[in-house]
């Protein structure tokens, strides 16, 4: 970890998803002015506009799913990078220890000084091309598609335990999915699984998480939970709650700089809580992408 000066009295960028749990945009924008900084908004797809005005750092407000574009562009942009959680499940931020009370979030967007290097997660398809994408926490296919598209709709009523509802209802519904899964060249596992999920910081699902997943080694952690007896899902459901999946007797992990999952076309991948029928893809880690402020 590294320190700057602070930001107060500086110009800042709030990149806000307004469509997120719990996002208002122009209240975290009145709350940042109110330490003493500088600000203007913009919607979380003009992550362009935002940096033309070259700001002192840059504050996403939002939900999972829209860190990572906003942490690609600050890193590219040479940026600290903060974040203000407005989502319902606000895994990144609690992985990383940030505040999850939105006050205190803008109060350290703004006069938060301790910077920490953290890792990307980019996934493409396996032939290359310009369809990066990048992730912050977890990319996951297999059972995590079908069990956030259920959760989707018990946020509102349930918050983060719509996660879990989520997951429950696809452990009785959905099907295996055949994959073959390659880390740095080596093959890690072949056959039908019930997920397959690579891991920058390790964290999803409204409080799961992916063991030794590290967000600064600039390594992902893959893992993949071959299928079984239905009833054996409790154990998994389980143990990725306890940050212990790889202890399930079916699951092969592994860390790498770059992994291969070849799937059939057009599965759907579970990206930082996004739904992408992204189907088969390459993954690969970038160290020190971007810097968080902490504290």
């Amino acid at each position: 970890m590294r320190t700057e000066a602070t930001a107060g009295t500086a110009l800042l960028a709030l990149v806000a998803n307004e469509q997120s749990g719990s996002s208002d945009p122009e209240l975290f924008a009145r709350r940042l002015r109110s330490f003493g900084a500088r600000v203007e908004v913009y919607p979380v797809e003009d992550v362009s506009r935002a940096l033309a005005i070259e700001p002192s750092r840059l504050v996403v407000a939002g939900g999972d799913g829209s860190i990572a574009p906003v942490a690609a562009a600050a890193g590219e942009a040479g940026l600290p990078l903060a974040v203000i959680p407005a989502g319902t499940a606000n895994d990144f931020a609690r992985r990383l220890g940030l505040p999850d009370e939105q006050a205190a979030a803008c109060r350290l967007a703004v006069r938060g000084t301790r910077l920490r290097p953290l890792e990307l997660g980019w996934m493409q398809p396996p032939a290359g091309g310009n369809d990066r994408r990048p992730f912050v926490n977890v990319a996951s296919t297999g059972l995590p598609a079908p069990a956030a598209r259920t959760a989707a709709s018990w946020k509102k009523p349930l918050g983060a335990l719509g996660y879990a509802a989520g997951a429950l209802v696809a452990g009785l519904r959905a099907d295996p999915l055949g994959a073959h899964v390659e880390c740095d060249g080596q093959e890690l596992f072949a056959g039908d699984a019930w997920q397959v999920s690579v891991a920058a910081s390790g964290a999803f699902g409204g409080g799961s998480t992916i063991e030794d997943a590290n967000p600064s080694d600039g390594d992902l952690e893959v893992v993949a939970v071959g299928a079984g007896p239905r009833p054996g899902l409790v154990g998994l459901a389980y143990r990725l709650r306890r940050g212990r999946v790889s202890e399930h007797r079916r699951a092969e992990r592994s860390s790498c700089s770059t992994a291969l999952v070849a799937v059939a076309a057009g599965s759907e991948w579970n990206v930082d809580g996004e739904l992408l029928p992204f189907g088969p893809a390459r993954f690969s880690g970038e160290r020190a992408a971007f810097e968080l402020v902490v504290g």
